[in-house]
Order: structure tokens, then sequence, then C-alpha cells
């Protein structure tokens, strides 16, 4: 098997797939499902949801170019396809925070609140403590 795979990355053949579109748009087009799938870890107050929804679509429409071009262009698909799960995970992310309570769970309670303000004061240099302190200057 390895050596058949060799004997074809020798071959004429090899050297004309590497050399062509039907390679390097796919190689040039993985830029995206590398940046969604960046992006699962961002906020989602930050996503767009019709960025989020185009761009899935985008990939699904290509999904199906990759597929029915002849030869077919496996590197195209799968670069489509794994793009069109990221961006659909991210939908679902998006609807969850803006439309199904995300955003109220996510924030703080008066406890957490505390909390936050507690570790905020302990974080604080002597001189900000005397500061605050001493209250507003007159």
């Amino acid at each position: 098997m390895a050596s058949t795979f060799v004997n074809w990355l020798r071959s004429p053949k090899a050297r004309e797939y590497f050399f062509s579109t039907h390679f390097w748009g796919p190689v040039a087009n993985w830029g995206l499902p590398l940046a969604a799938i960046a992006d699962l870890k961002k906020d989602e107050e930050v996503i767009s949801g019709p960025m989020t929804t185009a761009l899935a679509c985008y990939s699904m429409v290509f999904m199906r170019f990759a597929w029915r071009v002849q030869p077919r262009n496996y590197l195209l698909f799968a670069c489509h396809a794994t793009n069109a799960t990221a961006q659909s995970v991210q939908g679902a992310r998006f609807v969850n925070y803006w439309y199904m309570g995300g955003k109220e769970k996510k924030e703080p309670t008066g406890v957490e609140k505390v909390k936050g303000e507690i570790k905020e004061a302990a974080d604080m240099t002597r001189e900000e403590a005397k500061k605050v302190a001493a209250g507003p200057a007159k």
C-alpha cells in the first residue's frame, strides 16, 4: 500500500495534481474552517448570526460542488464539510445565547458579583487601597 502511494508520488500524474488548482484551491480554503474552529472558544456575544448563516450556506453549496465536479475534489469537500460543521455549532451557540436564555444564565448572580468585587479588592496594591479608603479628593 505504501509503496503504491510512493510510486504515485513519483509519477507525472502526482506532479500534475500538486501543481493544479484542484489541490491548491482547497489548501488555501482551509483558512475558513480553521478560523471557525478557533472562534469556537470566543464569547458568544461576538458571534454574528447573519455571517454565520451565510458561511454555513456557502460551505454547503460548495460541498455539493466539490462532490459533483469531475473528478471529485475530496479535499475541497472535506474543507467545506469541516467549515459547515463549525459554522453550525457557532449558529447553535448564537441562538442559545441570544434566544434561548444563555445570556441570562451567563450573567453573574449577586453572590458572584460580590466574589468578583472581593477578588478585585484583593488584587489592589496598598497605594490603590489607601486612595480608595481616603475617598474622593477635594
